[in-house]
């Protein structure tokens, strides 16, 4: 699906916790990262962050180079970064069919169901349960 600018890409949504991660790769000469019109290392500052960002491509050695381009919003910064890597794993798979196995072993493929628990009536928290006394 072609956009204004009719340029080819490849568009998939990643999502951990909260965080959701609209990922299209456009087919170019070298590898780049546009998150929400900033460049990775501005939205990312901290290295383990774009160290995990950029893991699914990185890893599954595709044949071409991609410019990145990804809309993240809501969730914290590090469940923002899984995210965009879940996003990234399944684009790469609708790029080329073969990356699937090597993608899939590393488990980036897997949508983390991890979230937070709800609280509970006549608890404090989720599990957490008002002092007990005896007398």
């Amino acid at each position: 699906m072609p956009s204004k600018t009719s340029a080819k890409y490849y568009e998939a949504v990643g999502r951990r916790k909260t965080a959701i991660a609209r990922v299209r790769l456009f087919p170019e000469s070298k590898t780049a990262y546009e998150i929400n019109q900033k460049s990775l290392e501005t939205y990312f500052p901290v290295k383990e962050m774009q160290m995990t960002a950029m893991e699914a491509i990185e890893k599954a050695k595709p044949v071409e180079k991609f410019r990145i381009s990804v809309k993240l919003e809501g969730g914290g910064i590090a469940a923002q970064a899984d995210a965009m890597r879940h996003g990234i794993a399944r684009a790469l798979i609708i790029y080329d069919a073969e990356l699937r196995g090597k993608v899939k072993k590393l488990g980036f493929l897997k949508r983390d169901p991890r979230a937070k628990e709800r609280r509970k009536f006549g608890l404090k928290k989720a599990r957490k349960s008002p002092q007990w006394s005896k007398r």
